[in-house]
């Protein structure tokens, strides 16, 4: 995992989120702070990957990570950024909020989420589940907040959820399948 995240970074991707949701405190946070020093040493001056932590400020604030990344249902983008200042950070916070509905994205905006992932826009492989689509990907990218597109994403679909008024995509085996440098210069083209 360390590599792919250095990978990432040297690619370009703008940002890695570190989701362990099953290791304690005591596992996740030695492999944020080498998540966070590979992501530092493989971007480089010009470098733009930041790190996100999964639902956990305080692993994000000891590792010096970039952000957290929140389930809808997490605390409140407002309290990250309240324990970000009593922990007298030198930079604010990126916060990052999933979303499934329309009224979540609502939500995470009103909160101050700095953009919303929501999804899933397509079926993922093997996964049968309750898709959000095109369609209302597209009536939650109608809010001032920027939206990444997750779920099913691939290079052959991807630019449906930009034409949607999607700011980007979000994915793993998206980022994890074939040449990362080659799958993110065709995203961005």
């Amino acid at each position: 995992m360390l590599h792919k995240i250095e990978e990432a970074a040297r690619s370009g991707v703008d940002f890695v989120q570190l989701r362990e949701k099953d290791l304690s405190t005591r596992e996740l946070e030695p492999l944020a702070g080498e998540a966070m020093m590979r992501i530092r040493e493989s971007r480089g001056s010009k470098g733009k990957t930041r790190l996100l932590i999964n639902s956990r400020a305080d692993v994000a604030l000891a590792v010096g990570a970039d952000g957290v990344h929140l389930r809808s249902n997490d605390i409140s983008p407002g309290d990250v950024r309240q324990i970000w200042s009593a922990a007298n950070a030198s930079v604010d916070p990126i916060v990052a909020v999933s979303c499934h509905t329309d009224a979540e994205v609502v939500a995470a905006e009103k909160a101050g989420a700095d953009f919303v992932v929501f999804g899933p826009t397509f079926a993922k492989r093997g996964v049968p589940e309750m898709l959000a689509g095109l369609e209302l990907l597209g009536a939650v990218c109608r809010h001032r907040i920027p939206v990444l597109a997750l779920g099913g994403v691939g290079l052959e679909n991807a630019r449906l959820c930009t034409e949607a008024g999607a700011k980007g995509v979000a994915g793993i085996r998206l980022f994890q399948e074939g040449n990362l440098r080659a799958n993110i210069s065709k995203l961005r083209s």
